[in-house]
């Protein structure tokens, strides 16, 4: 069984290396400029890197295509003709849409297509982490081998039937917590200050904040590009989203707290209804990541990004936690610490007064406000070269802490996870 991976960057060669472990012959390649650095990269490890994708493609029985989504069609197109008779293609993208179109369009029809995607990032090990296979067109047979080889990861498989379910799933789980850290990240930069060296951002949930935004800002900006912009349940949910801070924040400006109560409230009893759902973070892993330097005084926050996602899986009708079967990290956290302040009475009524009453954490809320609306015109504009521009912009603002960020917070994923 020969396996061949098309596009060798950080997943690619994740994949790579845990196939080969498991004793799999496997091939790869990426673009022509970055063999001479892939061929150091991969010295001794059996794996063999070819010229090109034709050449991967008519000598391997699996072919993974693991390459950006705003790319797929142009590269499928490129070596879909030299795909071996009787190999099975996979693709590997987090967003299944245009993975399927180039497949549907450039495949021969009698090729079988699988679908696969990774729920982690490529900092982590396979073992233990959720794996979406996702049977396209193939017999049981092809699909069996697909599974068996994946078998490999020793991840937790998870079947979904249609490509499109796993879309809107990702729209949710993916689009909008990236575009909520993201917005977070602008905000800050657009502030002008770090978190960690602000008093309203000390308490355990903004840890748990700060430290996902530098995961997402510690990642290339094309990888979130792309499912954002390219899924198109994604802009649906981007603007529920915006909609919800939107009329949080105006209900704050003029503390209507009447309003503004109610709105929590009811958003709070149908996300949070279930006694029998929880997470149930620990608050010493929270307190103990942070950036900032020991004893910073504590100053109450409006926590209005956390607020607004409530509102907004209440206003949409999304269950967050039916959706946990397809989790990533980053919404696991997201809705770890939403649920850690709906459901701690005392912290949650702290929350509220601050939000509607405390104005001096107001600039900082604009800021946000502003950060979501400037994110959610570009996915709605589908415009891929302004979200990367953005992007790096906040990126670049926190590049010296971005290594340590990647750090801490896979390490706090860690812990998180074996608390529970």
């Amino acid at each position: 069984m020969q396996i061949g991976i098309i596009g060798m960057g950080e997943m690619g060669r994740l994949y790579a290396h845990t196939f080969k472990r498991a004793g799999y012959a496997v091939c790869g390649t990426d673009v022509a400029s970055r063999l001479k650095e892939l061929e150091q990269m991969l010295k001794g490890s059996g794996i063999e890197l070819l010229a090109d994708g034709h050449a991967v493609a008519r000598c391997s029985d699996l072919i993974i295509y693991a390459v950006e989504a705003e790319r797929i069609g142009t590269v499928v197109k490129q070596y879909a003709a030299s795909t071996k008779y009787g190999a099975v293609v996979c693709g590997q993208t987090s967003v299944k849409t245009p993975e399927i179109q180039a497949f549907e369009a450039y495949l021969p029809p009698e090729v079988p297509i699988v679908l696969c995607h990774s729920l982690h990032g490529p900092a982590f090990s396979t073992e233990g982490q959720n794996l979406i296979l996702i049977c396209h067109r193939a017999d049981k047979q092809a699909y069996s081998k697909v599974k068996g080889i994946f078998n490999a990861f020793k991840s937790n498989i998870i079947e979904i039937a249609d490509y499109r379910v796993h879309d809107q799933i990702m729209a949710d789980t993916q689009a909008i917590t990236h575009m909520g850290f993201e917005s977070m990240g602008s905000a800050w930069k657009n502030a002008g200050f770090y978190p960690w060296d602000h008093p309203a951002y000390a308490a355990g949930i903004d840890n748990v904040k700060i430290l996902i935004t530098l995961r997402i800002f510690g990642y290339p900006s094309h990888v979130y590009a792309g499912l954002a912009i390219l899924n198109p349940f994604a802009r649906k949910q981007v603007r529920g989203y915006a909609q919800a801070v939107r009329e949080l924040f105006r209900l704050m400006i003029c503390e209507n707290e009447k309003e503004f109560r109610r709105k929590i409230y009811e958003a709070r009893d149908f996300v949070f209804r279930d006694e029998g759902k929880s997470l149930l973070f620990d608050e010493e892993i929270m307190t103990a990541f942070s950036l900032a330097t020991p004893g910073r005084q504590y100053k109450a926050n409006s926590h209005l990004s956390l607020l607004s996602m409530v509102y907004a899986w209440e206003q949409m009708k999304i269950n967050p936690y039916d959706q946990l079967l397809c989790q990533t990290p980053p919404f696991r956290l997201r809705l770890g610490i939403t649920e850690y302040l709906f459901r701690n009475e005392a912290l949650l009524e702290e929350t509220i007064r601050t939000a509607l009453h405390d104005r001096s954490i107001r600039a900082d809320d604009l800021e946000f406000h502003t950060a979501v609306h400037e994110w959610a015109s570009l996915i709605a504009h589908g415009d891929m070269e302004g979200y990367k521009t953005q992007f790096e912009e906040a990126q670049s603002f926190f590049r010296e802490r971005l290594p340590e960020g990647l750090r801490m917070s896979a390490e706090m994923i860690r812990r998180l996870g074996k608390s529970e």
